[in-house]
């Protein structure tokens, strides 16, 4: 089955996780298992530390701190799904509470 990697934007606040709202929280901990009655699967998710925790590594192998693309959002976390079709996987994304952000679906090269 193909599989789709759904990557979450979100503008970072100071306070982490602990700025999330409740109903955010509680609607993320739901899509799991929307995500199983659609028929699809979650072969992976991660969410990611703060900005200020990444590094980039350039061409010359200078390395800098910080993300290397200047943004409004970063990426807070994503999520590898496995499911029938593309159509499927922007549903899934869909599901996604974003407050401030946005989701991008890309589908993943198959393996091998």
């Amino acid at each position: 089955m193909p599989q789709y990697a759904i990557l979450i934007y979100e503008k970072e606040t100071p306070g982490g996780v602990a700025d999330i709202p409740p109903d955010v929280m509680e609607a993320n901990m739901r899509v799991g298992e929307q995500v199983a009655a659609m028929g699809a699967r979650v072969v992976h998710e991660q969410g990611l530390e703060p900005s200020t925790a990444t590094r980039t590594i350039h061409k010359d192998g200078l390395v800098t701190d910080g993300p290397f693309i200047e943004s409004r959002e970063v990426i807070a976390g994503f999520f590898v799904v496995e499911t029938e079709d593309f159509e499927t996987a922007l549903a899934i994304g869909k599901l996604l509470p974003i407050m401030d952000g946005a989701v991008e679906v890309r589908p993943l090269l198959p393996a091998g």
